[in-house]
């Protein structure tokens, strides 16, 4: 323990950690399930660990396998995980900026513009208020739908509301219904909240919280938020423009619908596919060209301190202006008449490079412990767990114990690595008094 204290980003993955192993002897239980039967321990732990890790990936079919208080656990369970990777993000910023001079302490404040040092518990308490005043609007709304429109029972309305609620905004896709949220498909009254809600909490805070204050002179974010922010609506739009050229006449997914009813569904599915888990449409009727541009969009995921997974929005775009200068023959990287510093630069290329690793890695160790799996379902499976995206195709629920367990660890590994990684390479930086003779090696 004063190992930890020592270095406290280990926190981090050890408090999941034992939330995880907590999550799982509470669903082991037998009144946890609808037939009040042992749940066995890798199943468990595989429903634990996506909660958490706010995935909603499952093995099981979650409303009929679950009863109320199996629920209301994996409800709590993704609350604790959503919540806590960005109070975890928090801190760990903090304990950083802490190890830095005053002059770097200086320049995270302004990189950052968000809060002083001494700002914590102001930060934190922003950060809870905005995730229950966003799940209870969105509670509110369901709530009235479903008991108006649909004659639910107020509280068996006002349950279902609430948990997916606590669903969209952690990104964590649980659903109560076996097909996810197919059947209100075309109900903008269901599917615009939780989409909102979605895109919110994966925004990022820190992006979140300066773009409404600076709201009237956007020119004056900072370099992290322009690219979060820009970055997210430019990766909607192509999302979104890719699944409706795609899908537009296919007879199993939008082709069963009207024109307006498409553009409902495919706004709907686009803003659950970067990080959300819910899908309005079969994911395995889709066309074959639509699981390339998912699996790139999940790869990619959210803001950074948000709710969602991926290498970030602000790794993708930032990559993007690096290859953009070295292609132009300029000397510095800009974004927004800002320079951005080599490391920053280092460490998008690393996260980057780390995930392709782990993905690529994950898909043959899936492959090599199944038999029968096509590449591409291995591959979506894989991307999904790492990025806590929570998508399936159909292939988690079938896998063997063996391949199950491989997602649980891709699944924590995508949950804390990035935070994990980022931060490590910010408390080991070190400066070397000396430096060696420069070469330029033949690239290409």
């Amino acid at each position: 323990m004063r190992r930890l204290l020592r270095h406290p980003v280990r926190l981090v993955p050890f408090g999941f950690l034992v939330t995880i192993l907590v999550g799982t002897g509470l669903l082991m239980l037998p009144w946890a399930t609808s037939e009040y039967r042992h749940t066995p321990f890798v199943t468990a732990l595989f429903t634990a660990t996506s909660a958490v890790s706010v995935t909603g990936m499952a093995v099981v079919d979650t409303p009929n396998y679950w009863n109320e208080f199996g629920l209301a656990m994996i409800t709590v369970l993704t609350q604790v995980g959503g919540l806590g990777i960005v109070t975890g993000a928090t801190l760990v910023i903090l304990v950083v900026a802490r190890r830095l001079g005053l002059r770097s302490r200086l320049l995270v404040q302004a990189e950052t513009a968000e809060f002083g040092i001494g700002d914590v518990r102001r930060l934190l308490l922003r950060i809870a208020g905005l995730a229950l005043v966003c799940e209870a609007i969105i509670t509110a709304i369901l709530t009235a739908r479903l008991w108006l429109t649909y004659d639910y029972p107020f509280g068996r309305a006002l349950w279902g509301s609430l948990f997916h609620a606590v669903q969209a905004f952690n990104n964590g896709g649980f659903a109560l219904y076996t097909d996810s949220l197919v059947a209100f498909s075309t109900d903008a009254w269901v599917t615009v909240p939780l989409s909102i809600g979605t895109i919110v909490g994966g925004l990022g805070f820190p992006a979140l919280f300066e773009a409404v204050r600076e709201w009237r002179q956007p020119t004056r974010w900072a370099v992290a938020t322009k690219l979060t922010v820009w970055g997210s609506v430019t990766l909607l739009v192509v999302g979104f423009l890719g699944l409706l050229a795609i899908e537009w006449s296919n007879p199993r997914t939008l082709g069963i619908y009207t024109w307006s009813d498409r553009f409902l569904v495919t706004f709907a599915q686009n803003a659950f596919i970067r990080t959300g888990g819910f899908n309005v449409v079969d994911v395995d009727s889709l066309e074959e060209e639509s699981y390339p541009l998912i699996i790139a969009l999940m790869f990619i995921g959210g803001g950074s301190a948000s709710t969602a997974g991926g290498i970030k929005v602000t790794t993708f775009f930032l990559l993007a202006f690096v290859m953009w200068a070295e292609l132009r023959g300029e000397p510095d990287v800009t974004v927004g008449h800002r320079r951005v510093a080599t490391a920053s630069q280092r460490q998008a290329i690393t996260v980057a490079l780390l995930s392709l690793a782990l993905v690529a890695c994950g898909t043959v160790v899936l492959i090599f412990l199944t038999e029968g799996v096509p590449l591409y379902a291995a591959l979506f499976e894989v991307t999904s767990a790492l990025t806590t995206t929570g998508l399936s195709v159909g292939v988690a629920a079938s896998l063997p114990e063996n391949g199950q367990i491989a997602l649980i660890i891709l699944m924590f590994v995508g949950r804390i690595g990035p935070l994990t990684l980022g931060s490590a390479i910010a408390l080991n930086t070190r400066r070397r008094l000396y430096r060696y003779p420069e070469e330029q090696p033949i690239v290409g």
